[in-house]
């Protein structure tokens, strides 16, 4: 016959083992291959990428990423309750890492969080320019490609200094990236 401490702890011990499936499936392990540091002086947000959406947009970002390319541009165009724009290396919108890409439209929509494609009115101009939206903006869907998502941080996107009004956006102290990396580049 079991004491009562030892069947006290044998039950518990049961129940840890079922409840143990439910546990894991509750929380997914990321992937680090597919997800970004985008570190800003406020803090570190995270960026789930969509390959299966947008596969050439999401290598070219990695590839990018990996250069070192992002780290210290600046968000040059901010428009409060729409979006923070980066990725230009002249840091006024007009320049690119001089390697357009072709669209990857979707039916990923524009809500708080997304993070897309900049481009001129070609579909087809997208280079190294990118924005997070702070907020819905449907009239986007389906004409930007989306490649991204930002999962944790978006309180520090908030923060990025935000433009005038009168200059569609453009910002005369921006924030800066301070770095920029794919997860599965970071050592613990």
């Amino acid at each position: 016959m079991l004491n009562k401490p030892f069947r006290i702890l044998l039950l518990i011990s049961g129940l840890l083992t079922a409840l143990l499936p439910f546990c894991a499936s509750a929380a997914p392990v990321p992937d680090s291959e597919n997800t970004i540091y985008l570190d800003l002086p406020s803090g570190r947000v995270v960026i789930r990428l969509l390959p299966d959406v947008a596969p050439r947009h999401v290598f070219r970002i990695k590839e990018l990423t990996r250069k070192g390319f992002y780290d210290g541009l600046s968000f040059h165009r901010v428009i409060p309750g729409f979006m923070a724009q980066t990725g230009d290396p002249l840091g006024d919108g007009t320049g690119g890492s001089g390697q357009q890409l072709q669209s990857e439209f979707s039916n990923e929509q524009h809500i708080r969080g997304t993070v897309s494609m900049a481009r001129t009115s070609d579909p087809n101009s997208a280079d190294s320019q990118f924005f997070i939206c702070f907020s819905p903006a449907p009239f986007l869907d389906g004409k930007y490609t989306v490649w991204g998502h930002v999962v944790s941080g978006m309180e520090f996107v908030d923060k990025i200094n935000a433009g005038s009004q009168n200059n569609n956006g453009a910002v005369s102290n921006p924030t800066r990236i301070v770095q920029m990396k794919v997860a599965s580049d970071v050592t613990p």
